[in-house]
């Protein structure tokens, strides 16, 4: 309190405290340099060097009389101790000290903010699940995948004795992470876990002058009622007693975000493919080779080379290469795995998405793809219900887009669903709340329901391009294959006739596909489930009709829900310009087939290579005796999601 009498005041401080005085406009300093007693002034005293020995900076204040006598004077003994909880916080891989707003996390590329991997690779052999699983550090390498964070101390030690620097954790966001202390010794450095599940804070022993090092993981990706984000604080803390809580004078707060998991669409470059068939009633003489080809990821520049020197005639000399190169073209599908990364500025690792909707391959993606640098993730619905919607050739990304004005760097999700207000088979909300949280590839939900399977990959694709927006989206279209039947039988080959079926070798001319009314009915109601889709994806996607082209395809109702009539053209692999397209089978004009040299037409000019394999496997792909499936493993993104605005 002032001194009774007191009208003034004035303050002085050693070098290395500054003294702010805060006023109002209409209040002005007495004519000695001295500051009158208003009770609107403020007097603020900083300090930018930390204090070498305790309460080695000094505020004398005095106070002064109506006639200017010197009433009283009061000490004001300070001491500085700097203590800084440091990130990555301008993600430029290095972690910097003295940044502000720590405590903010911004989008964009002036933004700023950590970001935080979830450790789901399995970097120790002997491990049971993935890294984030593991309570304790078991091989330098899993060091990689977490973030550092540094805890600065500058003080006098002594200091130290008195107070508590203590490192604390929401407990909000506690089950996300898991923080690592490096404490280092003389023989090797040792991993201490300090915050997680089960901690929510952690007393550092013996602060000084110096840095600790700790090392943060994540542990969960992002999801509903998770947006991300997490923070951890430095506090310092008065302890009165031995056994008191604590009293924080002063804290210091970091956050991260974690890293979503990111679908890379047909227009990156591809690096890997994975093969998977599962043997039914294949001839005995091929057995034994596809007891050896269960599961085999192959290098897309083998697959490639061979894409470009196909077609090849079969049966003679059999090559396990090509084997599994003709599964690969005739079932393009991806119905368990779905093959995405993670990236942070320090390190990027692919991570596969297993699917809740196991087909033979349950446990495959846990156990034979998971490890070093190659992570997991996985949703399961609860109760275990899954449909045929709940497989991954009913997830896809489109390249990225520019929609109103709005950029999408990194493309949109598309989700194959019922229309908005029907009901139906859906994707299980386990799965689809977790794609609508990763945020950066905003999902479009468009309507596959009307297919027998309900995927979106029975009906559209994505290709690369020279020109416009770098891609084309292929759509299947029963009205081009009537046009283009129409064209043939004009000119008079009405007798050539079109592979019909998935089960049997029938065959059916043009003219009786097109003097079918019933398959015409058929017809123009799946034309108008895709127009559907073709307006939605032009909305969503800021497509217009020059980024679409019409492949020719036919379609036959079973029931309610319609299948393909002959193989899917559209469900094709796509590796870079070279496409694998499932043999239509088509009428032969010429000597060549009609469905193929109008789909060449349509893809050659942009670049692309379509390869359609005419062989003695066709047979036992198109009959259902070979159950296979791909998915391709394709280079990240250059664009960095953190310089988005979601």
């Amino acid at each position: 309190s002032t001194p009774k009498g007191a009208t003034s005041f004035d303050v002085y401080a050693t070098s290395a405290v500054t003294v702010h005085i805060i006023h109002s406009p209409t209040t002005k300093p007495m004519i000695n340099s001295r500051w009158p007693l208003d009770p609107d002034i403020e007097v603020v005293v900083t300090i930018d060097v930390t204090s070498r020995t305790i309460n080695d900076n000094k505020v004398k204040i005095s106070y002064y009389g109506r006639e200017g006598n010197e009433l009283a004077v009061a000490w004001l003994y300070l001491t500085c101790v700097d203590i800084s909880l440091d990130v990555d916080l301008s993600r430029s891989g290095r972690v910097k000290s003295k940044g502000k707003d720590k405590a903010k996390w911004t989008w964009g590329p002036d933004g700023q903010g950590a970001v935080l991997l979830v450790n789901c690779d399995r970097d120790s052999p002997g491990a049971g699940g993935t890294d984030s699983g593991q309570v304790d550090i078991r091989t330098p390498a899993d060091l990689q995948d977490m973030s550092v964070m540094v805890l600065r101390t500058q003080g006098p030690s002594a200091i130290f004795d008195e107070y508590q620097v203590v490192l604390h954790v929401p407990e909000t966001d506690a089950d996300k992470v898991r923080v690592f202390h490096a404490i280092r010794s003389d023989s090797y450095p040792h991993y201490k876990p300090v915050l997680g599940p089960d901690k929510l804070s952690y007393v550092l022993d013996h602060v000084g002058n110096g840095e600790n090092t700790f090392y943060v993981e994540g542990l969960a990706f992002p999801d509903v009622g998770f947006s991300g984000l997490v923070s951890f604080s430095a506090s310092l803390l008065e302890v009165p007693h031995k056994n008191s809580p604590g009293t924080p004078i002063f804290t210091d707060t970091v956050v991260f975000r974690v890293a979503p998991w990111i679908m890379t669409p047909n227009t990156q470059q591809p690096l890997e493919v994975f093969v998977c068939r599962a043997r039914k009633l294949l001839p005995l003489w091929l057995r034994a080779t596809a007891e050896l080809c269960q599961v085999c990821p192959i290098s897309c520049s083998t697959l490639t080379t061979c894409l470009a020197e196909m077609p090849i005639t079969l049966p003679g000399a059999f090559l396990l290469l090509l084997f599994l190169l003709l599964l690969l073209l005739f079932f393009p599908q991806q119905d368990e795995l779905e093959f995405g990364y993670v990236e942070s500025p320090h390190k990027t690792f692919p991570v596969v998405f297993d699917s809740p909707r196991n087909r033979g391959l349950k446990d495959f993606a846990f156990k034979k793809i998971l490890g070093p640098d190659f992570g997991y993730v996985t949703r399961e619905p609860p109760g275990g219900n899954v449909t045929s919607l709940d497989s991954f050739g009913n997830l896809d990304v489109s390249p990225p887009v520019t929609v109103r004005g709005k950029e999408y760097p990194l493309g949109r999700i598309l989700i194959g669903s019922p229309l908005p207000w029907a009901s139906g088979r859906r994707m299980s909300k386990a799965v689809r709340d977790f794609l609508y949280a990763q945020k950066v590839q905003a999902p479009v939900e468009v309507y596959s329901e009307w297919l027998s399977v309900g995927h979106v990959d029975e009906f559209l694709t994505f290709v690369p391009a020279f020109d416009r927006k770098g891609f084309r989206l292929l759509l299947a279209s029963p009205n081009a294959c009537y046009k283009l039947f129409k064209e043939k039988q004009k000119q008079g080959h009405g007798e050539a006739t079109q592979f019909i079926g998935m089960k049997e070798s029938e065959r059916r001319s043009i003219d009786d596909i097109l003097a079918d009314e019933s398959l015409k009915s058929d017809n123009r109601h799946v034309q108008r489930c895709i127009d559907w889709n073709r307006n939605l994806l032009k909305q969503e996607l800021g497509l217009s009709e020059q980024d679409i082209i019409d492949i020719p395809q036919l379609f036959i109702l079973m029931g309610s829900r319609a299948d393909a009539l002959f193989p899917d053209m559209v469900n094709m692999l796509v590796l870079g310009r070279h496409l694998g397209i499932p043999k239509p089978f088509g009428p032969m004009v010429g000597g060549q087939c009609c469905l193929e040299e109008r789909v060449r037409a349509l893809l050659e000019p942009l670049g692309l290579t379509c390869t359609f394999i005419d062989d003695y496997f066709s047979y036992h792909v198109l009959s259902g005796d070979v159950h296979c499936g791909t998915n391709v493993r394709r280079k990240p993104f250059a664009f960095k999601w953190w310089h988005m605005v979601p």
